[in-house]
């Protein structure tokens, strides 16, 4: 597995903690935490982006972001799940698969068709 997926995983991963901490803060060392790993999310995209095409790392990124907020609002916030909203995160969904699709035909050809 190339090490940049890792930085991808991390990234995203670390911008749920400090997106859940925005919730949930109500102390100075609950914000200086939050800021803490939005340093660290900061560090872990631009690792990825040295070893993967930054458009893709950001789709990913934001998706994961999106779906994962989403999630954590409806199994931490009991946020009610409105049909709508789910067809939008298949959208996002499907869109951040296009991509790494779309990269990888790329890859193999050396163009984009």
């Amino acid at each position: 597995m190339n090490k940049a997926w890792i930085y991808v995983v991390l990234t995203s991963l670390s911008e749920l903690v400090w997106i859940y901490g925005f919730n949930t803060a109500s102390t100075w060392w609950h914000w200086a935490f939050i800021i803490s790993f939005i340093l660290l999310d900061l560090h872990f995209l631009a690792k990825a982006c040295e070893g993967l095409p930054t458009g893709t790392v950001y789709a990913i990124f934001a998706g994961f972001g999106t779906v994962g907020t989403f999630l954590m609002d409806i199994f931490i916030f009991h946020e009610d799940i409105k049909l709508v909203s789910v067809f939008f995160i298949m959208l996002i969904i499907l869109g951040v698969v296009g991509l790494k699709l779309s990269d990888d035909q790329k890859d193999a050809k050396g163009v984009i068709e």
